[in-house]
């Protein structure tokens, strides 16, 4: 089953992927052989790790928590699911959902409808045509 884990590496870091087969990829980790950013920092340790049913998920699942703060990983090694429901909430109070507006029907382009618009418009505002 596909996995996304999370390595603590030695200089503090964290290093978030998904794979196929975990203990796999943990062995190449600690051989060097993993990636190029965990093999310059080595040690690494799994400090998380959750296992989903579809590579897909697997792999939306990753890009999402590689683009959390360092407090909301923390917050999921730790378990501590109060934490990153507080630090998703969107900075500057701007609300969640945003209301999405039609834009306003085109006015009709043939010649008859725009000739019909004018004399509308100048027989209101003049007070009627020539007579």
């Amino acid at each position: 089953m596909p996995h996304v884990y999370m390595l603590r590496c030695a200089d503090g870091s964290y290093y978030v992927g998904s794979t196929r087969d975990l203990q796999k990829r943990l062995q190449q980790h600690a051989t060097g052989l993993g990636s190029r950013y965990t093999s310059s920092r080595m040690p690494v340790e799994l400090v998380w790790s959750q296992e989903t049913e579809t590579i897909p998920q697997a792999y939306a699942l990753e890009k999402q928590v590689q683009g959390w703060s360092r407090a909301k990983r923390e917050a999921l090694i730790a378990d501590q699911w109060d934490v990153i429901v507080e630090r998703s909430r969107r900075r500057g109070g701007r609300p969640l959902v945003v209301e999405v507006r039609r834009p306003p029907r085109p006015e009709p382009r043939n010649r008859a409808a725009v000739v019909s618009r004018l004399l509308r418009r100048t027989s209101t505002s003049e007070g009627g045509l020539g007579g």
